[in-house]
């Protein structure tokens, strides 16, 4: 099967490359008692967005394309909220919180 499209070359999928490399460096720094529970999930759907898009590439219809953009789109929600619990426990700044 030939991809519709080479991720490597998407902008979409350098930029969510650069936020799995922000969650891990990001995660890096919270409490120990964190690893099973924040930062995995944080990590977790940070690594599916450009996951979703890789996929997605390789999908041979619209129908398709568009249900994996749907679900890249929910990891996108996802990491937003993660951000919103880490910024309100104070795990991040505001600083880092509007930045990622």
């Amino acid at each position: 099967m030939t991809a519709r499209h080479n991720y490597g070359k998407l902008t979409i999928w350098k930029d969510d490359i650069s936020i799995v490399k922000e969650a891990y460096s990001t995660t890096k720094k919270f409490p120990k008692s964190e690893v099973y529970a924040l930062s995995s999930q944080m990590q977790r759907c940070s690594i599916s967005i450009p996951s979703n898009i890789t996929e997605v590439t390789s999908k041979g219809t619209d129908k398709h394309f568009l249900q994996y953009l749907e679900t890249t789109l929910g990891s996108a929600s996802e990491w937003e909220n993660q951000l919103i619990i880490l910024f309100e426990i104070r795990y991040i700044t505001e600083e880092t919180f509007k930045h990622l």
